[in-house]
Protein backbone atom coordinates (compact mmCIF):
# COMPACT_ATOMS: atom_id res chain seq x y z
CA UNK A 1 0.00 0.00 0.00
CA UNK A 2 2.81 2.41 0.84
CA UNK A 3 4.29 2.02 -2.63
CA UNK A 4 0.90 2.64 -4.27
CA UNK A 5 0.52 5.84 -2.25
CA UNK A 6 4.02 6.99 -3.20
CA UNK A 7 3.23 6.40 -6.87
CA UNK A 8 -0.04 8.36 -6.59
CA UNK A 9 1.74 11.23 -4.84
CA UNK A 10 4.43 11.40 -7.51
CA UNK A 11 1.83 11.26 -10.29
CA UNK A 12 -0.09 14.13 -8.70
CA UNK A 13 3.12 16.13 -8.29
CA UNK A 14 4.00 15.54 -11.95
CA UNK A 15 0.61 16.90 -13.02
CA UNK A 16 0.67 19.91 -10.68
CA UNK A 17 4.26 20.88 -11.47
CA UNK A 18 4.02 19.85 -15.15
CA UNK A 19 7.16 17.71 -14.99
CA UNK A 20 7.90 14.04 -15.63
CA UNK A 21 7.28 11.49 -12.89
CA UNK A 22 10.82 10.22 -13.42
CA UNK A 23 12.23 13.55 -12.25
CA UNK A 24 10.52 13.24 -8.84
CA UNK A 25 12.46 11.49 -6.07
CA UNK A 26 12.05 11.11 -2.31
CA UNK A 27 14.39 14.06 -1.77
CA UNK A 28 12.59 16.32 -4.26
CA UNK A 29 11.56 19.43 -2.36
CA UNK A 30 10.36 22.98 -2.69
CA UNK A 31 14.02 24.01 -2.55
CA UNK A 32 15.16 21.70 -5.36
CA UNK A 33 12.26 22.12 -7.78
CA UNK A 34 11.78 25.56 -9.34
CA UNK A 35 8.18 24.75 -10.28
CA UNK A 36 7.32 24.25 -6.60
CA UNK A 37 6.31 27.80 -5.70
CA UNK A 38 3.70 28.93 -3.17
CA UNK A 39 0.82 28.76 -5.64
CA UNK A 40 1.75 25.28 -6.83
CA UNK A 41 2.20 24.19 -3.23
CA UNK A 42 -1.44 25.07 -2.60
CA UNK A 43 -2.46 23.37 -5.86
CA UNK A 44 -0.58 20.27 -4.73
CA UNK A 45 -2.27 20.26 -1.32
CA UNK A 46 -5.73 20.57 -2.89
CA UNK A 47 -4.98 17.80 -5.39
CA UNK A 48 -3.72 15.50 -2.63
CA UNK A 49 -6.74 16.22 -0.43
CA UNK A 50 -9.06 15.40 -3.33
CA UNK A 51 -7.20 12.23 -4.34
CA UNK A 52 -7.00 10.80 -0.84
CA UNK A 53 -10.31 12.24 0.48
CA UNK A 54 -8.68 13.95 3.44
CA UNK A 55 -8.06 17.42 4.79
CA UNK A 56 -4.66 18.50 6.07
CA UNK A 57 -4.14 20.79 9.05
CA UNK A 58 -2.22 24.05 8.69
CA UNK A 59 0.72 22.49 10.54
CA UNK A 60 0.77 19.54 8.16
CA UNK A 61 0.62 21.80 5.11
CA UNK A 62 3.60 23.78 6.38
CA UNK A 63 5.80 20.69 6.72
CA UNK A 64 4.80 19.07 3.41
CA UNK A 65 7.79 20.54 1.58
CA UNK A 66 9.37 17.36 0.20
CA UNK A 67 8.18 14.02 -1.10
CA UNK A 68 9.13 12.10 2.04
CA UNK A 69 7.22 14.51 4.30
CA UNK A 70 4.18 14.35 2.03
CA UNK A 71 4.19 10.54 2.16
CA UNK A 72 4.48 10.63 5.96
CA UNK A 73 1.55 13.03 6.37
CA UNK A 74 -0.67 11.19 3.89
CA UNK A 75 0.03 7.82 5.52
CA UNK A 76 -0.66 9.26 8.98
CA UNK A 77 -4.04 10.54 7.81
CA UNK A 78 -5.00 7.27 6.13
CA UNK A 79 -4.56 5.22 9.29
Amino acid sequence: MTNDIAIKIKNIMAIVFQISVESIHDDTSSETLKEWDSINHLNLIVALEEEFSMEFSEDEILIMLNVEAIKTVVLKNIK
